[in-house]
């Protein structure tokens, strides 16, 4: 499969999670040294099982529409880490104590942390770069402050 059709699916799987109120959705892209088994990960969080239940239901169902169906499927009884393995790309999703606990993001911390927007383009560069730093724009000076001169009191 093209690296582009790839990328289509993973942005398809990351709306439909967007569109059944996941949250703090994140989407890495695994080193090739690191990992030989997949080219992303998406991790992202529900509140309660049906909703973790709902997201994989909607993620399922939006890939299909375009022709990927899921290979491998773990979790989904229990929803509290529900795993949709897509060969090219694994879906996580979780509860919030599971996902605290296994710390996905760090434990491949080697991946680089893409946008949907960036896949768009073919271009995935890191999230957590340093913010440039802007040189505020020059300001006009004040006018200089006039000193108040009180009138002494004649005795």
């Amino acid at each position: 499969m093209s690296k582009k059709e790839i990328q289509k699916q993973v942005i398809a799987a990351f709306r439909a999670a967007e569109e059944k109120k996941a949250t703090d959705i994140s989407l890495l892209k695994l080193d090739k040294s690191s990992s030989g088994f997949t080219d992303y990960f998406m991790v992202c969080s529900g509140s309660n099982p049906r909703q973790i239940q709902t997201i994989a239901d909607e993620v399922q169902d939006q890939l299909e529409k375009i022709g990927q169906r899921v290979t491998h499927i773990e979790g989904y009884q229990q929803a509290e880490w529900v795993l949709l393995d897509y060969v090219d790309f694994v879906v996580h999703i979780f509860n919030e104590q599971s996902r605290k606990y296994y710390d996905l993001e760090r434990l491949w911390k080697s991946a680089e942390k893409v946008r949907p927007e960036q896949l768009l383009v073919g271009k995935a560069k890191p999230t957590a770069k340093k913010a440039a730093v802007r040189k505020a724009p020059a300001r006009k000076k004040a006018a200089p402050k006039r000193k108040v001169v009180k009138a002494r009191k004649k005795k």
